[in-house]
């Protein structure tokens, strides 16, 4: 499991309204950034992205 730093980074599904792609990673609090990590297509993708990374559900925030 890999650990993010919760302080700094904000958990984030991005979705295309377009394609409907959906994209997972972190976005850096202060300079916005947003750094993808995984592509997720279905609802084992997004739990596998929760259990590597040590996220809990509620706190991924969507973008579209």
């Amino acid at each position: 499991e890999e650990m993010y730093d919760r302080t700094g980074m904000i958990p984030v599904i991005r979705a295309s309204i377009c394609t409907g792609e959906k994209v997972a990673g972190f976005k850096d609090i202060k300079s916005n950034r947003f750094e993808d990590l995984m592509v997720i297509r279905d609802e084992k993708d997004l739990q596998l992205f929760i259990k590597k990374y040590g996220v809990n559900r509620e706190d991924i925030q969507k973008e579209w």
